[in-house]
């Protein structure tokens, strides 16, 4: 007898629906294998098959010893994983007569399948979920560990399924089992925005904290120089709570980055907090782009919609850092196999931080630095130059005095403060950019429109171009110099860039100043 039902495929973040078929019949000459697996399983699926015999006579079902043909559907697709094993067991089951199957066809199926019956969480429950509505099936059965994630999209009914018997009674009639509700707005926003740290934490540094402000205000990447211990790390952590709250488009798409990546815990619905990942400078270039044999986001997709903070920046391999170029300006990364090629959003502001030198006490106001200008300038040139290029702002970061660390009463501006500053900045460049695709704030304005917007009276003009020829700066950086000096200006509400907006923003060319090195 011949039995159908549903299952799901990840392709990047989207899924793609996989008919399970399952047809038992015939008889299996001794000695031979009864079970056939078609439609390009992986050894994952193949493996199952030893999961779901043992789970089915533990639940004090039969695995007869009939011929069984199971197809995945499109069989030129490959499938990987083992949340195949839920849909193939209720369809042996339904095909052998031990369960009924009239409805199995009406629902998505995925879980893995453990020796007792129980099931594991899976991967991609939330783009799974999207899929099922989108293809109009009445329900989507999940590992309950999942049915959190899954129950944000609206229009579908999610069953959180405890093990295989659960299943069997849901389909039999026997057992009623209530679809998980999600109220995603009243969770949504009373988390949105909520962070454990904040700008007020942090004793001086007002000239960081500006230019951090102005990154946030138009989406600018960021290099941080400075000796140990100047408050690097300290203020690039903070800097999440200054950007614009995720609107739920934005959660939801950084929700599913995270389910297609198992990174979502079993009672974390949907992500409403911009992320921030910092990665150790010892990732591999597939951990930190994405990829792999099988498919998965790295972190700077982990970092969309969000901060991407690389500490210590020389200390990554260069071949890494290299792959980021490509990512920054497009703003996703591209994962190319023999047969398949897929997209992961990578939208991400970059948050580095260097020491001027090996020793690291270049510049600094009280100990000295022991290196020689060659090794000050090999271990720049560990970050190539059209890296440097790519980044708006280079900030130099000195230590904090004693006296200014000692205050017992210390005011700052907390991070709503600063903040509503960058909201305002973000609303001008909303409505700058609201006839446009793909465009929301200054840093992603392509170079043709930014001489358009940009534009400069004769002093600012003649301010860049000696800048240009005195500091050798490339198309990239003239254009970047333009991008945050509109920023700047947004900040001050002006509508045209006064030169001291394009003087603050040459100044933050740290790395490109002349004798910057000694």
């Amino acid at each position: 007898m011949l039995f159908k039902t549903y299952a799901s495929t990840l392709m990047g973040v989207e899924a793609t629906t996989i008919t399970v078929e399952v047809n038992a019949g015939g008889n299996v000459p001794a000695g031979t294998k009864y079970y056939h697996l078609l439609g390009l399983p992986d050894n994952a699926i193949r493996e199952g098959f030893q999961r779901i015999e043992a789970a089915i006579k533990n639940i004090r079902y039969r695995m007869y010893r009939v011929k069984l043909v199971i197809n995945l559907a499109p069989a030129d697709l490959r499938k990987e994983g083992s949340a195949y094993d839920l849909p193939i067991a209720l369809g042996v089951l339904a095909s052998t007569g031990q369960m009924n199957g009239e409805n199995l066809d009406k629902y998505v199926i995925m879980g893995e399948l453990s020796l007792n019956g129980d099931l594991r969480s899976i991967k991609g429950a939330l783009p799974i979920a999207i899929q099922a509505k989108r293809e109009g099936f009445k329900g989507i059965l999940l590992p309950y560990q999942n049915v959190k994630e899954a129950s944000i999209v609206e229009g579908i009914n999610v069953y959180g399924i405890k093990n295989l018997k659960n299943a069997i009674n849901f389909f039999d009639g026997t057992e009623i089992i209530e679809p998980e509700k999600y109220n995603i707005k009243d969770n949504f926003y009373k988390n949105n925005g909520s962070y454990a740290v904040d700008f007020s934490d942090v004793k001086g540094q007002e000239n960081i904290k500006k230019a951090l402000e102005i990154a946030a205000a138009g989406g600018h990447n960021v290099i941080l120089i400075g000796p140990p211990g100047a408050g690097k790390t300290m203020l690039a952590s903070r800097l999440p709570t200054i950007l614009p709250p995720l609107d739920l488009d934005e959660a939801l798409e950084t929700t599913k980055i995270y389910s297609v990546a198992g990174m979502l815990a079993s009672d974390q619905a949907l992500i409403s907090t911009r992320p921030f990942r910092s990665p150790h400078h010892t990732i591999s270039d597939v951990a930190l782009v994405g990829g792999g044999s099988n498919p998965n986001p790295g972190e700077i997709s982990l970092a969309h919609n969000g901060v991407l903070f690389l500490d210590e920046l020389p200390e990554f391999k260069r071949t890494a850092l290299e792959v980021l170029r490509q990512p920054m300006e497009s703003r996703k990364v591209t994962i190319s196999r023999a047969k398949i090629s897929v997209d992961y959003p990578a939208d991400f502001m970059l948050i580095s931080s260097m020491n001027p030198c090996p020793c690291g006490f270049y510049n600094h106001p009280e100990k000295e630095c022991v290196c020689s200008v060659g090794a000050r300038k090999r271990y720049l040139n560990k970050i190539s130059g059209p890296l440097l290029d790519r980044i708006d702002l280079h900030v130099e970061v000195t230590p904090v005095s004693y006296e200014e660390l000692s205050k017992f009463e210390y005011s700052s501006e907390t991070s709503s403060v600063i903040r509503e500053r960058v909201l305002r900045a973000r609303e001008i460049q909303k409505i700058r950019f609201e006839k446009l695709n793909n465009v929301f704030n200054n840093s992603q304005m392509p170079s043709r429109l930014a001489r358009t917007i940009c534009k400069l009276d004769n002093q600012s003009t003649a301010m860049l171009k000696n800048a240009m020829e005195k500091l050798q700066l490339s198309a990239r950086a003239y254009d970047r110099i333009l991008k945050v000096s509109r920023t700047i200006a947004d900040l001050d509400e002006c509508n045209d860039i006064k030169s001291q907006h394009l003087a603050q923003a040459i100044n933050y060319r740290n790395l490109d100043r002349e004798g910057w090195l000694g």
